[in-house]
Formats: C-alpha cells, structure tokens, sequence
C-alpha cells in the first residue's frame, strides 16, 4: 500500500524563530496533537523546538509516534564576502538534519535583513553569485545524504514569480513549491507546479486571502500583521487554488511529502489552532 505521505509543521501551531511572533506552545502539546490528528511525519521546527541534541530530537519525534522528514534552513547565497559562513552555518544544520532522520533541506534564499519584511532586488552580479553558491549548497547536502529544495518565500531575494521563473531557467535545483508564498508573491501555484514539472521536489501546502496577499505584496501590510489577520486559511477556503495545485501535481506524478504549513500567530496558550488544522488535514487526506 502506498504511503501517504501528509506531515506537519510547528508554524501551524504557531512555533516560529521570528521574535514577538505570538505564544509559542509547548513541542509536547504540538506533537501530541499532531499524532492525535493522524501525522506521522514532521518538519523540524524552528531552533528550540525540537532537542539540539539530533539523536534525542529523533527520539523524542518517536515517542508520539513521528518522524523527521526535513527542516527549513535560511542562508545567504547571493553575497560572496558571506559565502564560507552561510556554507558553515549550512553544513551544521544539513549535519543535524542527518541525524535527526531527515531526508530534506529546505533552502530559503535570505535578504540578510532579519525578518521576512522587506523585499531585495539583486543585481546580475548577485544572482550570478546566487547560481555559483547553490551547487556548493547541493555538495554539502548530498555529502549529509540530503536532497536540496529551493523555497520561495515572502520576504527573501525569491519571491515573485519573475524570481521563481530565473531560478528554473538558470538552474537545476529541486523546487519546494509553497503555494502559499507563491501565491503571496503574486504567483499562480498550479502554473509554477506545470512549469517546475518533475523538479517539484517537496510541497509546503497553505491556502491564502486574496486581499491580505495583495497588502503583503505591495507592502501595505506587514507579513506578521497578514498573518495575524489571517492570511493563510484552512485548506479550500483561500483564493490559492489548491484543489488545482494537487491536481497539478498528481498529473506531474509527483510522489513526495505534502506539508501542512499554515502559519499562524497565536495570541496566547489558550489559543486552538487544531480545528483549522483538522480541517486542512481531511481536506488532503481526501485528495492525495
């Protein structure tokens, strides 16, 4: 029987790295629910959520019943003078993700600014810059028995679909496609799907407000405010076109994880963000 391959991810429980984010609860409870739910696979988390112990993060993955499928990992790839300290910082995070069981590195192409906040064109010289560094990227995650997949995302040097176009034109790297930042970007989710193909590597599935991702984009809404307001919505009730997206997919015979990834931002531990992920949860669960 084929497995079905639906994970987690903390920033649906609202964990995030971003300071002042929102309450950040408890990885027990988070991981209790999630094996409540049904997951049985998980993304790592920001730093401090899971052990940083890798072989007692795995462990404490298996004891509700999960297991680490991978794990996001920022780093600089466009400014040469950065290149060996982004390459170290990688290779320490690709050595943990080892250890802890994953099979993935997912890579978000960083500003260099803190935050996911403010946009940064680069030069051709940077983008040059970009396209050398990835493949040392690839090495350092092959060498820790890792596939790379590239994210778009709001608030990094890709994040609007002419980024998303360059980086499948002027390389060969594997596609994390986040419908939920592709779309944020001003992106067609099931488009970017056809035109990555078989380079669809990893899937990060959030749904999003039309309107909220028009204020992000044009930087009349922070993206923490947008998330607080409630960008991203349960799976079918946002404007991303996710029913097209998995049949998108299925048609490309895409066979990886799907990653439910809908961040919020919690006002408080007596928050429950579990109904909405429930709902995305059955949402998936009927289609893949």
């Amino acid at each position: 029987m084929r497995e079905r391959k639906i994970a987690g991810a903390p920033i649906s429980w609202g964990v995030s790295e971003v300071p002042n984010w929102g309450a950040q609860l408890s990885p027990d409870r988070v991981l209790d629910e999630a094996q409540r739910l049904g997951f049985r696979a998980m993304e790592a988390g920001p730093p401090g959520f899971l052990p940083s112990d890798a072989a007692a993060a795995a462990r404490t993955l298996d004891a509700h019943g999960l297991r680490c499928i991978g794990g996001f990992v920022t780093a600089v790839v466009h400014d040469r003078a950065r290149r060996d300290a982004e390459l170290a910082s990688v290779e320490r995070q690709a050595a943990w993700l080892h250890a802890a069981g994953a099979e993935l590195l997912v890579l978000a192409a960083a500003t260099g600014r803190d935050g996911y906040e403010e946009r940064r064109e680069l030069s051709d010289a940077e983008w040059t810059t970009l396209f050398e560094t990835l493949p040392l990227i690839e090495a350092i995650a092959t060498a820790a028995r890792l596939t790379v997949a590239v994210h778009p995302h709001v608030g990094t040097v890709i994040e609007q679909p002419r980024d998303v176009e360059r980086l499948l034109a002027r390389s060969h790297v594997s596609l994390c496609l986040d419908t939920g930042h592709v779309f944020v970007g001003g992106g067609d989710p099931a488009g970017v799907a056809r035109a990555a193909g078989r380079r669809v590597r990893h899937v990060h599935l959030k749904d999003a407000d039309a309107a909220l991702s028009a204020a992000v984009r044009e930087r009349r809404l922070s993206y923490a405010a947008a998330v607080q307001q409630g960008l991203y919505r349960p799976l079918g009730d946002g404007d991303a076109g996710i029913s097209q997206v998995l049949t998108e997919l299925r048609s490309i015979g895409y066979d990886g994880w799907y990653v439910l990834e809908q961040d919020v931002a919690l006002k408080d531990d007596k928050a429950d963000p579990l109904p909405a992920i429930e709902r995305s949860f059955m949402f998936v669960s009927a289609r893949v």
